[in-house]
């Protein structure tokens, strides 16, 4: 029993055996399309020697066609249009090749060259990224670990000059921002000063208005006051030409009256002819002395 068993076991291995080596012989040996691309890989190959770009493009455009997951071709495909400065065709091939392999090496190829013509494009960020795969896949390559600190050195200075750029852009708009404001300011001050010029304007108007409407209100009443003053006194002429007669001929009737403690004008003629009738007696007594010792009378008076 046992060693039927084993029997069994060992038929067991050796069908695995053959079938492992059939799969394997299936896999590498080349189908029809496979050979028809390997073939147009060839005279692509041979056109591009020859100087024949376009034919060399034809060829390995159709020999994809025919076997589109052989790495090798389109990698080739790729260098060619990276040759011919056709950076964003040759990265799409390059890229494409990285899909369909496994093969480290080859990724590695792939992906340095991919990172060469992000470069050439000034796209630093995709180049880093593409030379850190390419490094995943043979990190012992210098021409790699070059080129990827280059990367990173153009990255970082890119970086910089667009913050830079950010910065003078954010400047200029703040610039912007405050010559806008300030001539809106100036505007609105402006705008403000011609207001207020305007309202002084009308301000003084309005006050020389009033200035002249209460000047004629002033004059207005002076010349009432006048006319008031005028007809005043022309009604006092009136009246006192209308009472005038009146007033003569009471000043007519009305007599003059003595003042208290004086004499009366008959009282002051009476006083005088007493005084000379004294004196003229006075007078005949001395002429009489006189006579009486011889000298000659006199009858004037001597005064």
């Amino acid at each position: 029993m046992k060693r039927k068993k084993m029997k069994l076991n060992f038929i067991i291995i050796i069908l695995l055996g053959i079938c492992t080596g059939n799969l394997v012989n299936a896999q590498t040996k080349p189908n029809q399309q496979q050979k028809e691309a390997q073939r147009l890989a060839a005279e692509a190959q041979q056109a591009l020697a020859e100087g024949n770009f376009e034919q060399a493009e034809a060829k390995y455009r159709e020999a994809i066609s025919k076997d589109p997951n052989n790495p090798d071709i389109v990698y080739n495909l790729g260098n060619l249009y990276y040759t011919k400065e056709k950076n964003k065709e040759a990265g799409q091939r390059l890229h494409g090749s990285t899909k369909v392999t496994q093969n480290k090496a080859a990724k590695h190829r792939a992906f340095h060259n991919l990172g060469n013509t992000f470069m050439k494009q000034k796209q630093y960020e995709q180049a880093v990224e593409a030379y850190k795969e390419a490094l995943r896949n043979n990190p012992a390559d210098d021409e790699t670990r070059y080129n990827y600190a280059l990367a990173r050195e153009k990255l970082k200075q890119e970086q910089e000059e667009n913050n830079d750029k950010n910065e003078d852009k954010k400047d200029d708009k703040e610039d912007k921002n405050k010559d806008q404001n300030q001539d809106q300011q100036d505007n609105q001050d402006k705008k403000e000063g011609g207001d207020k010029k305007d309202a002084d304007k009308n301000k003084d108007q309005q006050d020389k208005q009033d200035k002249n409407e209460n000047q004629d209100k002033e004059d207005k009443k002076q010349n009432d006051d006048a006319d008031n003053k005028e007809n005043q006194q022309k009604e006092g002429d009136e009246n006192e030409e209308k009472n005038k007669p009146e007033q003569d001929e009471a000043s007519q009737n009305k007599q003059p009256q003595p003042m208290q403690g004086q004499m009366s004008e008959q009282q002051i003629k009476n006083l005088l002819e007493a005084m000379e009738n004294q004196e003229r007696k006075v007078q005949e007594k001395i002429n009489a002395k006189r006579e009486s010792k011889g000298q000659k009378r006199t009858t004037d008076k001597d005064w």
